[in-house]
């Protein structure tokens, strides 16, 4: 009988809250639930904090250029559902042509164009 009585104590079957606690593991699923909100809160962040919302409104239409510290331009541009990405080298920027005026940048950091004569 005096076996009996000690079994019944360990086992997690008889709804005593001796069996239930005793799971080392049970706090991990919390830690990654938390994880998880994290990371989803942290990319909403950055969206926010970049503005780039419109990535998600199909009706939308945003151009970015971009470049790099080699020289290289690269525009990306969404109209509706589709992005194209053109990418440039400075060999190909360089060209003929005529110069069209003079930009100033001011001391608040607007920038003036004043075209020539």
């Amino acid at each position: 009988m005096k076996y009996l009585r000690r079994q019944r104590y360990f086992s997690a079957d008889n709804g005593d809250a001796a069996g239930a606690d005793d799971d080392p593991l049970s706090g991990v699923a919390n830690l990654f639930d938390i994880g998880l909100v994290f990371i989803v809160a942290l990319i909403v962040a950055v969206f926010s904090a970049y503005h780039m919302e419109d990535l998600f409104n199909q009706d939308s239409e945003m151009t970015i250029v971009k470049k790099s510290s080699d020289g290289r331009m690269e525009i990306i541009s969404k109209k509706g559902r589709k992005i194209e990405i053109l990418r440039s080298t400075p060999e190909q920027a360089k060209g003929q042509g005529e110069r069209l005026g003079t930009a100033y940048r001011l001391k608040d950091g607007s920038v003036v164009y004043v075209p020539e004569d």
